[in-house]
């Protein structure tokens, strides 16, 4: 197993980590199926991985739990464990320390080696903000409860930049993708950390599963460029080939991935300049296949409403491509990505110009993708 040496921390990372996210379940059930999961930890042991990431609500709750049953078997001083404070649940000042309290009981550990702040956002900002959080897991840390303190993130750059340069952190999470390059800006996102010197934990390398199972184009794209390796094992090695990145996460549901996915990281092979060629010639015929056949080419902008119609578009044809195939939570992840893209420069500003559709290369309809993707969002938020 590849491993990374944190300057940081003197410490060596596995560059795979284990995700507690997407564990096996029990057939027709949301139950975690133990046996196959227990197998998985004890592979991943065995081949290497170090880092195991959980969360207060991954699998109902109950991710945690299995964490502890699983890693209590080893001893302590040879894994790194991982788990976040839920900014969501919240609710007052003595919810932090109650919802740590139950996080080491439930985990079985008397410290986490990687605790984060979980799913910084505006919203969550001002949670942290009032309630002090930082300051107490600071406090945590000094105490030898906590021995890296960091933070997952899911917004706009201009708030990961304040958000880096506040505090003190020891590293980062942040969704990472050769298709959220430019889609989520994971770009600018990344730049932003390491410019920060701190370091970067990559989550959804494979998006959910998304780059594993492209269109069949791109598929064949990439079996003409390496018949021997998976479709998933380009987004892995795309995410572990960044300067900077210590641990690319995967929530791995079953030994088949966990198999791939650690074979891609024996001997681990940095992206030629070429294999990222492959992977742009890939990313084009995907971002065609669906419904709307938009390049990202960006002869539309600028919009004078200020709308990022690449990103919107490819957002929506996103959405498209899950809801076809039946994904869990589509909905809930178009709202993920789609707030991200900042309100400022979501479709609902469009006032039917034509000016975009006039410059489109692809002839695209734009106006009225525009109102569809409007459409979607309003459908998705509360009801008054």
């Amino acid at each position: 197993m590849e491993k990374r040496f944190i300057k940081k921390s003197g410490e060596e990372l596995s560059l795979l980590g284990f995700g507690l996210m997407r564990l096996p379940l029990k057939a027709g059930t949301q139950e975690i199926d133990k046996a196959q999961a227990l197998d998985m930890v004890d592979y991943a042991r065995d081949k290497g991985i170090n880092y195991f990431d959980t969360a207060y609500m991954y699998h109902d709750g109950n991710s945690e739990s299995f964490a502890g049953e699983a890693l209590s078997r080893y001893d302590r001083s040879s894994f790194n464990l991982a788990t976040k404070m839920p900014l969501m649940f919240v609710k007052v000042e003595a919810d932090v320390e109650r919802i740590f309290q139950e996080q080491l009981k439930k985990c079985r550990t008397e410290y986490f080696d990687y605790y984060l702040l979980h799913n910084i956002n505006k919203d969550h900002l001002q949670v942290a903000e009032t309630f002090k959080i930082y300051e107490k897991l600071k406090e945590k840390q000094k105490q030898g409860l906590i021995r890296r303190l960091g933070f997952s993130f899911h917004d706009q750059p201009e708030l990961l930049r304040q958000v880096a340069q506040k505090y003190d952190w020891d590293f980062a999470q942040i969704q990472l993708n050769y298709l959220d390059w430019e889609q989520q800006n994971a770009k600018e996102q990344y730049k932003i950390l390491t410019k920060n010197n701190i370091p970067v934990n990559v989550m959804e390398p494979v998006r959910g599963g998304t780059l594993a199972a492209l269109c069949d184009e791109s598929t064949l794209i990439f079996k003409n460029a390496n018949p021997n390796v998976s479709v998933a094992s380009w987004a892995i090695r795309y995410a572990a080939s960044l300067d900077g990145v210590q641990v690319v996460l995967s929530g791995m549901s079953s030994m088949e991935q966990m198999k791939d996915n650690i074979s891609t990281m024996e001997n681990f092979k940095p992206l030629s300049i070429e294999e990222y060629q492959v992977i742009d010639k890939a990313l084009i015929a995907y971002k065609t296949s669906g419904s709307i056949p938009c390049t990202g080419c960006r002869y539309c902008m600028d919009c004078p409403q200020g709308i990022d119609i690449p990103k919107a578009l490819a957002i929506y044809n996103n959405y498209l491509f899950n809801k076809s195939r039946n994904r869990p939570n589509y909905n809930f992840s178009f709202e993920m990505e789609y707030r991200v893209l900042g309100e400022e420069k979501q479709a609902n500003h469009c006032v039917q110009c034509g000016e975009c559709a006039e410059k489109c290369p692809q002839h695209i309809d734009i106006p009225h993708w525009m109102t569809l993707i409007n459409e979607v969002h309003q459908a998705q938020l509360p009801k008054k």
